[in-house]
């Protein structure tokens, strides 16, 4: 059975960093397209960041745009999101995601073949 697995998350004050990591079992990350979600209290899951398949393009929501990298550790079979400039609005359960391709015009919309559980993560003072 194909899984996804977050781990990084945690507690953590305003202005300071987090690195997510999505691992995967049975299966080599490197041939699907992974993005990041996350859902906060009360509101919809929202596309956070995305890295391609083929070429390894990175897209980024606009309010972690300069704050947060998705890159690629293919010796760990991972995914990362580093996350620096924590505010509060960031607080939420973040998910990673597994799809053939996160398209330029619109990546945040994809279909995601497979998640993971999600990992919580609070900024707060």
């Amino acid at each position: 059975q194909v899984q996804l697995v977050e781990s990084g998350g945690g507690l953590v004050q305003p202005g300071g960093s987090l690195t997510l990591s999505c691992a995967a079992s049975r299966f080599t990350l490197d041939n699907y397209a992974i993005g990041w979600s996350r859902q906060a209290p009360g509101k919809e899951r929202e596309g956070v960041s995305c890295i391609s398949r083929r070429d390894g393009s990175t897209y980024y929501a606009d309010f972690v745009m300069g704050r947060f990298n998705i890159s690629r550790d293919n010796a760990k079979n991972t995914v990362d999101l580093q996350m620096d400039s924590l505010k509060p609005e960031d607080t939420a359960v973040y998910y990673c995601a597994a799809a053939g391709g996160c398209p330029k015009e619109a990546w945040e919309y994809v279909d995601y073949d497979y998640w993971g559980q999600g990992t919580q993560v609070t900024v707060s003072s």
